[in-house]
């Protein structure tokens, strides 16, 4: 079972293009300061504005720099045949597993997304899958009830990153599976709240930030220290709020950008925020120290 935190990186571009130094050294950076796995090609990293070959590469390039760091592969896509291609790539690739999110603006029933999952298992037998629920973004829930039945037919559904305020839904889930299946959060600042219900780590978009604060806060809460986890809770509490103070992965980026990591740019829709989100961001950089040798 993959445990800890697990950073869902950014996509570094350069001139409108797949930045493949800047994601090296993304990679590296997560690996070197203790993060437990990194992921790539999930919602942060504005998959849907990739071709399916940059989202293989970026596959290939994760696992490349990631060693024995493991590697969960964002695979979701809104046609099957393309999460079928995407998935069995990252398995071939040597990713650990894959994220893979209901195909957003569909709004399937449950059978619907039960039918979907099962035929991406039957399709790449074998190979770990988390499910993805982010209603926010999908427009539709995947049922803590839905999710036990598939990971009772499949035993290779070994997860499900919960990316929504709702705690009571984790609760209901964490009722229904076996200790094999896994919750993971995916809202920055419910990460504390999560894995004190029992979730086993954090999908939190903060460390790409604060890899080594938001490592520490899981490895506090998984070993039963919850004083102490909650002290760090409380402290990355405003970083883990910056993150949405406008359409996430913007934040991200533009202080990413600051520190040097990566340029300043993302794929239309999205584009720069506004001046004042710009300068709340910075006064937060400069809180947490990550403009320090910019």
């Amino acid at each position: 079972m993959l445990k800890g935190s697990i950073v869902p990186l950014v996509t570094p571009f350069k001139n409108g293009a797949l930045d493949e130094e800047a994601l090296r050294g993304l990679v590296r950076r997560q690996v070197q300061s203790g993060s437990h796995a990194v992921s790539v090609g999930g919602s942060t990293g504005e998959p849907m504005s990739l071709s399916l070959e940059e989202r293989k590469r970026l596959i290939q390039i994760a696992v490349e720099e990631a060693g024995k760091t493991p590697v969960l592969a964002g695979t979701g896509t809104g046609n099957l045949q393309d999460t079928l291609e995407l998935t069995r790539f990252a398995q071939e690739a040597g990713a650990w597993g894959a994220l893979v999110v209901v195909p957003p603006a569909v709004r399937p029933n449950q059978e619907g997304i039960y039918r979907y999952f099962a035929l991406l298992a039957e399709g790449v037998p074998g190979f770990p899958l988390v499910l993805y629920n982010i209603p926010g973004r999908t427009g539709v829930e995947i049922r803590p009830e839905t999710a036990w039945r598939l990971r009772r037919d499949y035993p290779q559904v070994v997860g499900l990153k919960h990316s929504s305020p709702d705690l009571e839904y984790v609760s209901r889930l964490i009722s229904l599976v076996d200790e094999g299946f896994a919750v993971y959060c995916g809202l920055e600042a419910l990460t504390f709240p999560m894995m004190a219900l029992g979730a086993v780590g954090t999908i939190a978009a903060t460390a790409n930030w604060l890899p080594r604060e938001v490592a520490e806060l899981t490895e506090l809460a998984l070993t039963g220290r919850f004083l102490e986890a909650r002290r760090l809770h409380y402290h990355l509490l405003p970083a883990n709020e910056a993150v949405f103070w406008d359409t996430n992965p913007i934040p991200l980026k533009t202080v990413l950008s600051w520190m040097g990591l990566i340029q300043k740019e993302w794929r239309p829709p999205l584009g720069p925020t506004t001046p004042e989100v710009e300068a709340r961001l910075r006064a937060m950089a400069e809180r947490y120290g990550l403009l320090e040798g910019a």
